[in-house]
């Protein structure tokens, strides 16, 4: 079954070899350097492995004992369990560094801390039941005496209110600096069912009760002040307000054989603003209470805590090898190498290379085609000095079509020389005019088409051949003794053909398609010279019957104007148009 359509089609690239040593070298060297730079950013980023995304748990153990001074307290002795908080958040612990103390609360009435807007002149100004969110209880709807030049509403809270809101100066903890923390980071990667924590193996009792991460990157033991140091911060001047700093547990973990390495990075930044007079409420802290029965009424103490809270945050990688990956990268990294083309296809099209080379390169390697809607055709008169560029239609006359530009006639000069190789005695006029006193053709005309300015013209039924010799009345180009030695000479023609192939035997008697088609190839050299590129000249009605009457088709037919688009024009010259 034969084979047909596109499913039997392959389909390939042409290439342009150019040689040269500059250009050959210059390729292998961008080459290499593509390469180099290729297998580089293949190890360092490890782009033959598979990778997968860790998963992990934090847990976190405080030590440390201090022992401050209180206003109206005394000393004070804390140990884990006071400067804790009341909770552990997942990933995160906290430890107090400054504390504001309300002694001896209870329930019961009392007036408020005077502020903004809180201060009243009589009970009409406080509203019974009413409450904001800065309160620190209810409206009672009584005015009362603060101190000795204000007055503030009455509400029902535990009593006296707090009124201290700044912390002290310095931190009353600021011991805590010296307090160590043990982090504990279990992770495991599921696509290569690894597990590892951050203890690692090797690790002894002896090794953890003295080591310190300062000093060794591996150790999970780390001193609070050296913490706070890390992130770029002071431990005195950050323990006042408190603030949040953020721990880094980076696990980035190679798994191969030959290479494998999963360890523990830790890094430290401070996550909060730092800055407490650009911020409207700086630092960390919060409130509780211990709470105690004397005589049989239930007492508080408040505490307002300020402190640092530590956030363990994990992440990371492993990889291993994966053929799969490794083809992927290949495959994606191969369009680099076009970077090679591109560099020399412009090095030649500059002028920092040969004008002449890249000229050839660029006509080597670009071909022009037109679309077949836009057939451009040269005309040329033998009562104009230039050629016109007509655009070819389907239903107009081409004499009849208006020019879309003109161009001056590029002459080869080779049919002058030839001639006078031939005939020294004559001397050829490029654009001679026919004799008026030539004598008409012998051969019958048939009726005078209107378009005809010669009176030699042959009616045609496609608009593309009707075409004059001349724009205006005259005589006929066909009747000039040049058109007779340049084109209908067939000792010429002979010569042109074995000149084209010196290896051909010599146009007989039978061959006239040959000749045919050297005479429309001879008359286009002549009227023509060297047509515009990607332009198809066209040759007058008159004239082609001329030499089909010499050389005439053994089966009188004949395939008139075709001009091939994707043909260059020496094609078109040596072809039947």
């Amino acid at each position: 079954m034969p084979c047909c359509g596109f499913l039997c089609q392959y389909e390939t690239n042409k290439l342009v070899r150019i040689q040269s040593v500059r250009l050959g070298s210059l390729k292998w060297i961008l080459n290499a350097a593509i390469l180099l730079f290729i297998c580089i950013m293949l190890l360092w980023n490890r782009n033959y492995q598979q990778f997968d995304l860790v998963v992990s748990s934090v847990t976190t153990k405080v030590k440390g004992v201090a022992q401050t001074q209180l206003p109206g307290v005394g000393d004070v002795v804390w140990d884990v369990v006071d400067y804790s908080g009341p909770s552990q958040d997942k990933n995160s612990f906290f430890v107090v560094t400054n504390i504001i103390v309300t002694k001896n609360q209870k329930q019961g009435k009392c007036p408020e801390v005077p502020s903004k807007g809180r201060l009243c002149r009589t009970d009409k100004d406080c509203e019974r039941g009413g409450w904001d969110q800065h309160s620190h209880g209810i409206k009672t709807g009584s005015c009362l005496k603060f101190d000795i030049g204000r007055k503030t509403c009455e509400v029902s809270a535990w009593c006296p209110v707090e009124t201290k809101t700044t912390p002290p100066r310095p931190a009353l903890l600021a011991a805590a600096e010296n307090f160590t923390v043990l982090i504990k980071n279990n992770i495991k990667f599921p696509a290569f069912n690894f597990i590892r924590r951050n203890i690692l193996p090797e690790m002894t009792d002896a090794y953890l009760r003295s080591c310190q991460g300062k000093h060794d990157s591996l150790c999970p033991i780390f001193r609070l002040g050296d913490l706070v140091q890390e992130a770029g911060e002071k431990f005195s001047q950050m323990a006042i307000e408190g603030g949040v700093i953020g721990i880094l547990i980076k696990w980035d973990c190679n798994l191969d054989w030959l290479m494998h390495r999963c360890l523990p990075n830790y890094s430290f930044r401070r996550l909060d603003e730092k800055e407490s007079n650009k911020t409207l409420y700086p630092g960390l802290n919060f409130r509780y209470a211990k709470y105690s029965t004397v005589n049989a009424v239930e007492e508080r103490t408040l505490y307002k805590a300020f402190g640092i809270r530590f956030d363990v945050m994990v992440f990371g990688q492993a990889g291993k090898f994966s053929f799969i990956q490794l083809i992927i990268y290949i495959g994606s990294t191969l369009s680099y190498y076009a970077l090679t083309t591109m560099m020399i296809d412009w090095l030649i099209g500059t002028r920092c290379y040969s004008a002449d080379v890249g000229q050839n390169y660029s006509e080597t390697k670009v071909e022009s085609v037109q679309d077949k809607q836009k057939c451009i055709l040269c005309v040329s008169y033998v009562d104009e000095n230039n050629i016109r560029l007509v655009k070819r239609s389907q239903k107009k006359s081409l004499q009849d079509i208006k020019p879309m530009s003109v161009q001056p006639h590029k002459d080869t000069g080779h049919l002058r020389a030839v001639l006078c190789l031939l005939q020294p005695s004559v001397s050829v006029d490029h654009n001679a005019q026919p004799p008026l006193d030539h004598k008409p053709d012998p051969i019958p005309k048939p009726c005078r088409p209107a378009w005809c300015k010669c009176d030699r013209c042959t009616p045609s039924s496609l608009p593309q051949e009707e075409l004059c010799c001349r724009c205006s009345d005259g005589a006929c180009i066909t009747s000039s003794p040049l058109f007779e030695q340049l084109v209908l000479h067939r000792s010429l023609l002979e010569a042109v053909l074995l000149y084209r192939d010196p290896l051909s035997a010599p146009a007989g008697r039978g061959q006239t398609t040959a000749l045919r088609h050297c005479a429309y190839s001879q008359y286009i050299s002549w009227r023509f010279g060297v047509p515009p590129k990607d332009r198809y000249p066209a040759i007058p009605s008159c004239c082609v019957w001329r030499v089909r009457r010499e050389y005439p088709s053994p089966d009188g037919q004949y395939s008139g104007l075709r001009p091939a688009m994707m043909a260059s024009m020496q094609d078109c010259a040596n072809g039947e148009l």
